[in-house]
């Protein structure tokens, strides 16, 4: 008998490739899928981008700054803007999505003999970094209102003793945000036993937390093992950029530089990104407005008679639906798509424009009235 080919690693054979259906335009005019935010850069920002990439393309012939300096300066100024305390740009880490920060976070930190810990429902790549760095994955539960029973989520990190506990606030596909107690709760718990572990609150989402939810920014000079990651893919409107950042301890920051590949940030991405963030308060303007779309689709959905989570983020988690298939191919057919995720019977729609989010809910009114 032949050997099967390619020789893939056992625990990887049969896996399909994560990512989320994609459908054209034609097929799906409305998207709201991938919690991308629907306003792109003004023609101004989009032409101050297309210079810096010019000028960087006149040098692509160099690697670029494997130590990125330059952009690394320009988050930790906007970082500690926008709630952090006294971030410097030793304490930053940036990578080609927060994805790869995830998972450079694992090769360093996870590995054979080694657990990485979250709480479910939570965001599905979390166990694909542990797999792919030959980490243990374990997972707790959270409550029915998808919040954290801190006790229980102190015992068990006591108890597996995990190397990094993954947080997402607010976390995805729920869009629930952490008090600052239950992080400094777990990072106290982690750092209880040798050689302790990393709690990493990941904040893609985070600038879209409503008012008076705290960032885990703030909580970084009271825990040395905090780890607070962010995206530029979301309320930068950048997800084509693919830029995620980390904020840390300078050390953790430096055992990193051990497991990246070299020159990973190319010129054209350092240079997008610096463009980006000198028009930072452009991109990030709409905020408010989604802000407000997220809580008016949410009032909306309970009003239709669904559950519906408390969302700090630009998405919204509903249902319960005994066939949730029937009812997200029943909106694709009416030309919006949005997710199929989470815990069974839920779906997740990302906070469009007005127009779309209309859309949005003539299809789902027309979809459960057809099934009803």
């Amino acid at each position: 008998m032949s050997a099967a080919f390619p020789p893939l690693r056992q625990e990887l054979q049969g896996i399909e490739p994560y990512g989320a259906p994609q459908l054209s335009l034609e097929q799906a005019p409305v998207q709201l899928n991938v919690n991308e935010n629907p306003y792109g850069p003004s023609p101004e920002a989009a032409a101050d981008i297309a210079r810096s990439v010019a000028e960087a393309a006149a040098s692509l012939n160099r690697y670029p700054d494997r130590e990125f300096v330059e952009l690394r300066s320009a988050l930790a100024a906007y970082l500690d803007t926008s709630g952090g305390t006294g971030i410097t740009p030793d304490m930053v880490w940036a990578a080609n999505g927060s994805n790869e920060v995830m998972l450079q976070l694992l090769q360093a930190f996870g590995g054979p003999g080694r657990v990485a810990l979250s709480f479910a429902p939570t965001y599905s790549m979390y166990p694909e970094y542990a797999r792919d760095t030959m980490t243990e994955w374990v997972a707790g539960h959270r409550a029915e209102d998808f919040s954290l029973d801190l006790d229980a989520a102190r015992d068990l990190v006591l108890e597996r003793r995990p190397s990094v506990v993954l947080l997402p606030s607010p976390n995805n596909p729920t869009g629930t945000a952490l008090p600052p107690e239950a992080v400094t709760m777990l990072c106290e718990a982690a750092a209880s036993y040798e050689p302790g572990g990393l709690v990493v609150v990941d904040e893609a989402y985070g600038e879209f937390r409503r008012a008076g939810t705290s960032s885990a920014l703030e909580l970084l000079p009271r825990h040395r093992n905090l780890v607070v990651t962010r995206t530029m893919s979301k309320a930068f409107a950048a997800a084509g950029l693919r830029l995620g950042y980390l904020a840390a301890d300078p050390a953790i920051c430096d055992a990193i530089r051990v497991v990246r590949l070299p020159y990973h940030l190319s010129s054209v991405t350092q240079a997008t990104a610096l463009a980006a963030l000198r028009h930072a308060p452009e991109l990030l303007g709409r905020v408010d407005d989604l802000r407000a779309e997220r809580d008016a689709t949410v009032t909306w959905l309970r009003e239709q008679g669904f559950e519906v989570a408390d969302s700090d983020a630009n998405f919204v988690l509903f249902g319960r639906f005994a066939d949730r298939h029937a009812v997200w191919q029943g909106l694709v057919e009416r030309g919006v798509l949005i997710r199929e995720t989470g815990p069974d019977g839920w779906l997740r729609v990302s906070v469009g424009t007005p127009e779309e989010m209309t859309a949005f809910k003539k299809a789902l009114t027309d979809v459960t009235k057809e099934q009803a």
